[in-house]
């Protein structure tokens, strides 16, 4: 055998993985796509979720479906993701709670900065602070005076142990050295339901679902959990800005991916969320909805989660909170 040949032998097999590797990493993946929201459909995940996952296939020109899997406040969905074929064809739409705050109250069967992976940042929320119109208060600092005066009479509604309302309460009750009841529910609607029947004080609420009744007057609104007032909310305070400087709970969701799908698909699906989350169509669908596009680099969000789990565990661990 010659020179020439073995040179032409030793290239042969050297492009072999090359081939063998672009293919596993073909973009847009050859099967159908997945985004797994994990809460049923017609709330305000599932809402931003078909807006994003629509400009996604447009964009991509394949379809991305949006595949509901509620139960457990989101955690079911996120094993699911978390177990799910690492081949770039499923995507979560991730929430705060499975993703920060669950893994301090409760053993989950996945760990959620090893078993999925960052994509992309995707939008947050305040939750707006509300009370029904019999509390007889009208302001934050009303609110505080009320609960410090008869400790333990107060009580705030949550979607469920754990979830972004629930911590949102336990963080102001840190702040404000007061000791609010926390009384869980299985989702928004019986919360509301129970507040606008009186039978409980207080909800951080999300706002397109407490906002409809604020209007009429049936609800108070006292402050928004964010460190600024939502454009869509300009006449209501912060928490912040009410004497708790630096109080901060938004109400968010990401992209994440299963944990082992390759890296260069992850920095593919990043670009394609960030474009559609720049896009000012769906800017403005999402702000409708009471919405912030948050895109971010997968770094970026890495480094954001790391500090909402820190926060949550800390305040899990002083509130000597567990999963009710």
């Amino acid at each position: 055998m010659n020179k020439r040949t073995l040179l032409r032998s030793a290239l042969a097999l050297a492009s072999v993985p090359l081939v063998f590797g672009a293919a596993a990493q073909d973009f847009p993946p050859k099967k159908p796509v997945t985004l797994v929201v994990g809460f049923a459909a017609g709330g305000a995940a599932d809402a931003a979720a078909r807006l994003i996952a629509k400009k996604l296939g447009e964009n991509i020109g394949q379809a991305v479906v949006v595949d509901n899997k509620g139960g457990a406040g989101g955690n079911i969905a996120h094993q699911f993701v978390a177990n799910a074929a690492a081949d770039g064809t499923v995507l979560l739409f991730g929430s705060v709670g499975p993703l920060t705050i669950a893994p301090h109250l409760m053993k989950l069967t996945y760990e959620p900065f090893m078993d999925v992976a960052a994509v992309s940042g995707g939008v947050n929320f305040p939750n707006v602070l509300v009370v029904h119109k019999g509390a007889g208060v009208k302001t934050l600092a009303e609110f505080v005076q009320l609960s410090k005066k008869k400790p333990g009479s107060v009580d705030f509604a949550s979607t469920g142990a754990g979830s972004a309302s629930h911590l949102a309460g336990e963080l102001f009750n840190q702040r404000a050295g007061i000791d609010m009841t926390h009384v869980p529910y299985k989702g928004g609607a019986p919360a509301l339901q129970d507040l606008l029947g009186e039978r409980i004080t207080s909800y951080f609420a999300a706002p397109p679902t407490a906002l409809p009744h604020v209007e009429t007057g049936k609800l108070i609104p006292l402050a928004t959990t964010g460190l600024t007032r939502p454009a869509y909310l300009p006449g209501i305070p912060t928490v912040a800005e009410s004497g708790f400087p630096g109080f901060e709970a938004l109400n968010w969701y990401a992209f994440v991916a299963p944990g082992k799908t390759p890296v260069p698909l992850l920095e593919r699906w990043n670009q394609e969320i960030v474009k559609v989350l720049n896009d000012a169509g769906v800017k403005e669908a999402l702000n409708k909805h009471g919405l912030t596009p948050q895109p971010t680099t997968r770094a970026e969000l890495t480094a954001f989660m790391k500090k909402e789990s820190t926060q949550w565990a800390t305040i899990i661990k002083e509130r000597k909170l567990t999963a009710e």
